[in-house]
């Protein structure tokens, strides 16, 4: 996945690709590639790096070629090679495509494919089976052969294909992810994302799901899932590139915070068979045996991933049976863990390059454990070195405070606790059903909660927590480390001193710190110790201060309690805290827009750690 654009037009069809190319850089990838529409074939140019290298390859060669299409990536399947970088080809080299999502069903079409005994594959990746599949069913009409291919899929596609047979055209589909395309005079765009177009146009038709497009210079043609034509309302953009780049957006935060019910989604992908309602994580390639095996995990991650260990050390305890330790990596180690033989290390980085949590990998390795790595980015030195790697299919994350990478690396987590309590024999048929049902609604309720935002009630309450430099977040069992992490969110955005504690704690000191009005974000989801949490709340009370309380729907005796209250969707309590942080990024988001803070890119923070 990552960037998308295309030109069928009059003019140099190179130098608009890279152009659009360059405008999508923002978005993150490994690799970049072209195909270009010659006189009775297509000329594909690709590598692993950057646009300029590509740029620098193919500089002067193509004037003359006035139809292509280029991608960006970001690997999911497949690491980050020439060979994996898009666009595809089939077998024959006269189709060619670029693509962004997740074929979910790949490996049975490739399967498919391959036993008809006219299909080779050269890649690692779930796109290249979309060019064979077009190949295969190509009858002289491109936009009947895509059809036809995509009808087959399972999973989410925004797909771009041209063929040496059928000058001039690009034929274009979309399914749960976006597409566009732009209207010129006798030229036309296709782009994954608005800024790669604004510089020729800003005319454009956004496609929709179970939508396809056919486009020429001359005209663009949409058609709907049953093949019947559209009259597509024509947009005018009037954002510049850097609103563009954001998605309408006033920072990449905030748009990566909506996102978050897609990222979930994809991290979900291919993992859960829906039909059987199971967790399928056999791509981490540990067997039911070994899993059986283990004695205990260790979990070791810095800053917001080490908050989703803290709150997977819960999970797993819970669903496995396994004892778990969660360590800080700088800490790690420097204290000379006690690690066993059948012990897994699970590290967890978003880049996959932090320094501490490599060092800490290494470690575990020297020490001869297995290592398991969670991260959102193929090719990563954490995932190389690991022995096994669960990615994160959150997408390119640009804000430095880390959000749509937090929830799907709690997902991810989730996903391995129900896989491992499975093999372990520790959950019953009726649990995993019941969790593997919970978890296919997160994406919906992650939806709900962020509607329910464009109430006010959240922006509200931080008119008051911005006129304080100190605040406090607190909860208890798994809100615990919601409140650590809503914390530090505060903290690193708004500059506000926020602290968290578990809530059975304040006596124990921190009480001394409540004062009249000062701001206390209560975390309360758990039904289990919903009474104890509600006594402490009250302590609060009793001093003074301003309690505003992030709980779940039907937890009514929570509303008369606190001065004001957003209110959760209903889910089961373990699931609770992948829905519980979403009000706390955007309270801390909300904060620092008032405060007039640097959002993105908040001061002396980076967003990829490789120091010690």
């Amino acid at each position: 996945m990552c960037g998308i654009v295309g030109y069928t037009g009059s003019k140099a069809a190179g130098e608009i690709l890279i152009d659009g190319l360059k405008k999508l850089e923002y978005r993150g990838y490994d690799s970049a590639g072209l195909a270009m529409q010659a006189e009775h074939k297509l000329i594909i140019n690709k590598a692993a790096g950057s646009v300029a290298d590509l740029e620098k390859r193919i500089e002067g060669q193509f004037d003359h070629i006035t139809v292509g299409i280029g991608h960006t990536r970001w690997a999911t399947h497949g690491k980050p090679t020439d060979i994996n970088a898009h666009p595809h080809c089939s077998c024959c080299e006269e189709f060619a495509l670029v693509h962004n999502g997740i074929i979910e069903n790949h490996q049975s079409l490739r399967n498919w494919l391959t036993e008809k005994g006219n299909h080779s594959f050269t890649s690692e990746t779930d796109t290249e089976v979309l060019a064979h599949l077009v190949e295969e069913y190509y009858n002289g009409d491109l936009l009947a052969a895509v059809r036809q291919a995509v009808a087959r899929v399972e999973g989410s596609y925004a797909l771009v294909v041209i063929t040496a047979h059928e000058p001039g055209r690009i034929v274009c589909a979309r399914q749960d992810s976006p597409l566009v395309v732009g209207m010129g005079e006798n030229e036309n765009f296709i782009a994954s994302d608005i800024p790669a177009l604004l510089a020729y146009t800003r005319k454009i038709k956004v496609l929709e799901d179970g939508e396809f497009a056919s486009v020429s210079a001359a005209e663009i043609n949409i058609f709907d899932a049953h093949g019947n034509g559209i009259d597509k309302e024509m947009l005018e953009v009037s954002w510049d590139i850097e609103a563009a780049e954001k998605g309408g957006y006033d920072h990449f935060m905030l748009k990566e915070i909506m996102e978050q019910p897609a990222a979930v989604r994809e991290t979900m992908r291919q993992r859960i068979n829906f039909a059987d309602k199971k967790v399928d994580l056999s791509e981490i390639e540990l067997s039911y045996e070994e899993i059986a095996a283990l004695e205990k995990i260790h979990i070791v991650a810095c800053g917001t991933a080490y908050h989703a260990g803290l709150v997977g050390k819960t999970v797993l305890e819970k669903l496995t049976a396994l004892p778990v330790e969660v360590d800080v990596a700088s800490e790690f180690r420097y204290r000379d863990p006690l690690l066993g033989k059948n012990d897994l290390v699970i590290v967890i980085s978003q880049s996959g390059e932090t320094a501490d949590t490599l060092a800490a990998l290494r470690l575990a390795r020297k020490q001869g454990l297995k290592v398991l790595a969670i991260t959102n980015v193929v090719g990563s030195s954490v995932s190389r070195e690991a022995d096994l790697v669960l990615y994160t299919w959150a997408g390119p994350e640009i804000a430095v405070a880390s959000t749509k990478a937090y929830l799907t690396q709690l997902v991810a987590l989730y996903l391995l606790a129900v896989h491992f309590g499975t093999a372990r024999g520790v959950l019953g048929e009726n649990s995993i059903t019941s969790l593997v049902e919970g978890l296919t609604t997160l994406p919906g309720h992650l939806a709900a909660i962020l509607r329910e935002e464009k109430t006010g009630k959240l922006r509200s309450y931080c008119e008051h927590l911005a006129k304080w430099d100190n605040a406090f977040f607190v909860g208890r069992n798994l809100d615990f480390p919601v409140a650590m992490e809503g914390a530090l969110k505060l903290k690193e955005i708004s500059y506000i001193h926020a602290e968290a504690y578990a809530a059975g704690e304040l006596k124990h000191g921190p009480l001394a710190l409540i004062v009249e009005g000062v701001p206390v974000i209560a975390l309360v989801t758990q039904k289990s110790v919903i009474e104890k949490t509600l006594s402490n709340i009250q302590e609060v009370n009793a001093r003074g201060g301003a309690v505003f309380a992030i709980t779940s729907e039907g937890f009514d005796v929570v509303d008369d309690q606190v001065e004001s209250v957003f209110h959760l969707p209903p889910v089961e309590e373990i699931l609770a805290p992948v829905l519980s942080a979403v009000p706390t990024q955007l309270i801390a988001y909300y904060t620092a827009l008032i405060r007039g803070s640097s959002i993105d890119k908040p001061r002396n923070l980076a967003k990829s750690v490789t120091v010690e």
